[in-house]
């Protein structure tokens, strides 16, 4: 609300130390993650996706081919950003290997 930089922490909330605006901690990391895909675009849950190239499976014989349609997404935290299942199989994608469709 303010533009104030003096902040008070508290457990499960900030509050400013101006005006007494208060807001939660949850926000502020929900608001600071943002997943792009190879080309740009910002991703959310729901969204479909592309693969851009081919893909092998770990521990499996499938490969994912590239042009390939996943169904709607879930993001995710770690190394792996996206959920979904693309022809019938579970998968955890990074998103520099897809685009929006």
């Amino acid at each position: 609300m303010c533009e104030t930089t003096e902040v008070l922490e508290h457990p499960e909330r900030w509050e400013c130390a101006t005006c007494g605006h208060e807001w939660e901690r949850a926000q502020e990391a929900a608001k600071a993650r943002v997943v792009k895909d190879a080309h740009g675009t910002v991703l959310a849950d729901g969204d479909q996706v592309i693969l851009i190239k081919a893909l092998p499976l770990k521990g499996a014989p499938h490969v994912l081919k590239g042009g390939s349609k996943s169904k709607p997404i879930r993001l995710v935290d770690g190394d792996h950003e996206i959920s979904c299942k693309i022809d019938g199989i579970a998968v955890g994608l990074k998103a520099c290997f897809v685009r929006k469709a």
